[in-house]
């Protein structure tokens, strides 16, 4: 018996020390640690990353997954922070929906990126409709991106989204209408007050290779910095089709890193515009995710990588582009799709 308790002591050492071993070194150990967060971790990554929208959650097998912290270190709320569901009427907030998921990510230890402050879109009737002056729409704007982070303290945000037209004009809304681009500086101002920790972004489609968008960025960009108002980051959406992920990605990631500002992959997705894949098709996919998490792995100051939802069943895609689709790593049915390896090989690419 005695030897039988001294060689279980000794297998209990080994598992502890299996166990304390970090996650760079995971393949060695004794149990090898496998997740697409668990990969970013070791890349030196601040995360591997998904959206989600918290009705989503009853469906157990998607829970289950997306609670795992292996697979998934950060949450991007989908829906229940932006405008129309934060302030639906003029001066009313309301918080209840996008807690439910600040509550989640507390409770299991993941980042939480905030989504978003000024978007054209998804906006409440009260502003869709109404005609307001500039200084009433300027309170406006500086009042909900100041309630909004103000709210929920410590995160990263996406202040402005998508304020460019793909030629590298500014696009059309009811705040650069309103406002010109002044409303930029005011929403970035009102967020570094309601909360000096956070980390504020720009984010935006279409600026991951080099071109008149991203150029036009870059050009905002100096143009805050010069001014001093507060601009921490980029975030590159990379909604891309299989085949098309641009050649210039990384060169772009050191661009604006150059601007003294850090970058994230914020709504990966790579979907097929023809359906169903061939294998061949799946292979390519599989290595566009590759060269896109490989790209952001090759550039220290790219901080993180997250899909716009792990799985196809609640992927925004076939909604939004009829007949095209299969953009996740998992299947409709939850099932890893040859992508999900792609993910993990591009944060185990060297540079």
């Amino acid at each position: 018996m005695l030897s039988l308790s001294k060689g279980l002591l000794a297998l209990s050492v080994l598992v502890r020390g299996a166990l304390a071993v970090p996650a760079s070194d995971a393949s060695s150990a004794l149990f090898p640690l496998s997740g697409l967060n668990l990969a970013a971790k070791s890349a030196r990554k601040l995360y591997l990353g998904t959206a989600t929208n918290s009705e989503q959650w009853n469906d157990t097998t998607y829970f289950n997954i997306l609670k795992n912290n292996a697979e998934f270190g950060q949450v991007t709320p989908a829906n229940v922070m932006k405008w129309f569901a934060t302030e639906p009427e003029e001066g009313v907030f309301t918080f209840q929906d996008g807690d439910i998921i600040a509550d989640f990510t507390k409770k299991t230890g993941k980042l939480l990126r905030g989504h978003n402050c000024v978007w054209h879109n998804q906006l409440p009737d009260w502003l869709e409709t109404g005609t307001f002056s500039a200084p009433e729409l300027a309170f406006i704007v500086s009042r909900h991106c100041f309630n909004l982070v103000n709210h929920y303290q410590g995160h990263v945000w996406d202040v402005i989204n998508e304020a460019f037209n793909d030629d590298g004009t500014f696009r059309s809304d009811i705040f650069f209408d309103t406002l010109n681009t002044t409303y930029i500086p005011l929403a970035l101002y009102a967020a570094r007050a309601a909360d000096p920790k956070a980390k504020l972004y720009i984010n935006d489609f279409n600026i991951e290779g080099i071109g008149a968008k991203s150029d036009a960025l870059k050009s905002l960009i100096k143009e805050l910095k010069s001014q001093n108002v507060p601009i921490d980051g980029v975030g590159l959406q990379s909604h891309f089709e299989v085949g098309g992920v641009p050649p210039t990605l990384q060169q772009n990631m050191e661009e604006f890193v150059a601007l003294g500002l850090e970058v994230a992959i914020t709504e990966l997705d790579i979907r097929f515009t023809a359906l169903p894949p061939t294998p061949a098709g799946l292979a390519q996919q599989k290595a566009d995710y590759e060269t896109v998490v490989a790209a952001c792995n090759a550039v220290p100051k790219c901080v993180g990588v997250t899909l716009w939802d792990f799985t196809d069943k609640y992927s925004w895609i076939p909604g939004t582009f009829p007949g095209q689709g299969d953009a996740c790593p998992w299947t409709d049915e939850f099932v890893k799709r040859p992508a999900y390896e792609g993910i993990i090989e591009g944060f185990k690419a060297h540079h």
